[in-house]
């Protein structure tokens, strides 16, 4: 099989490369077992890979999982993957995650400043970037039918039993780096959860089979 070489940028392959999923334990591999299966039914189908990633803000676990799956997609040259995020309620992109995701190599530029701002997040040379602002799981910006809906936080999970359109809900839930805004440990704690969150996805696309 003939592969595409990724043009993801340096500091983010670097970054990827030192990550190491023997550190995720048996009982989260099943967590996100799901997940790979969904994936991996839609390669052998040749079919589109829609993954919608909720919590409930849509300002934190959400997007840094929407961006690394992305990310991980092309690291691992699978195709036809779109991944979007969204929350039970709209607020804004936590600046923290953009500054988290910064220090891991994204090139990110505002695109509109408001209380909702809009940003540009580029991962790699030739891919379009991922828009990222807060947004209601429902919104147009977002997939109607046909996509799997990955549970990031435990009240979205509890709050949304039926998500309209989603031909998976599967529960993937993260601790919330919330905890540690305006502590001295907010930026390691932030940067923590961003690499954990890229350890379980690496994982999840390098069991795939293309």
């Amino acid at each position: 099989m003939t592969t595409t070489k990724s043009t993801l940028f340096t500091e983010i392959r670097d970054v990827i490369e030192k990550l190491n999923s023997e550190t995720i334990s048996n009982q989260r591999k099943e967590v996100l077992q799901p997940l790979i299966d969904f994936i991996q039914s839609k390669v052998l189908e040749n079919k589109e890979i829609r993954i919608n990633f909720i919590c409930t803000h849509n300002s934190r676990r959400s997007h840094l999982s929407q961006i690394w799956a992305q990310t991980m997609a092309n690291y691992f040259n699978i195709k036809n993957v779109f991944c979007y995020s969204g929350g039970t309620e709209a607020t804004a992109l936590f600046p923290m995650v953009s500054q988290t995701l910064q220090n891991s190599g994204f090139q990110i530029k505002t695109i509109s400043e408001n209380e909702n701002p809009i940003y540009s997040i580029k991962y790699a040379e030739n891919e379009h970037p991922i828009i990222g602002f807060s947004k209601k799981l429902d919104d147009d910006f977002n997939p109607k039918s046909e996509f799997a809906a990955i549970m990031t936080c435990s009240q979205a999970d509890g709050g949304c039993p039926f998500i309209a359109g989603a031909e998976k809900r599967i529960p993937i839930t993260f601790e919330d780096p919330k905890t540690f805004d305006n502590t001295p440990q907010q930026t390691e704690k932030y940067n923590e959860r961003s690499l954990q969150i890229a350890t379980e996805l690496f994982y999840v696309f390098s069991q795939i089979n293309s």
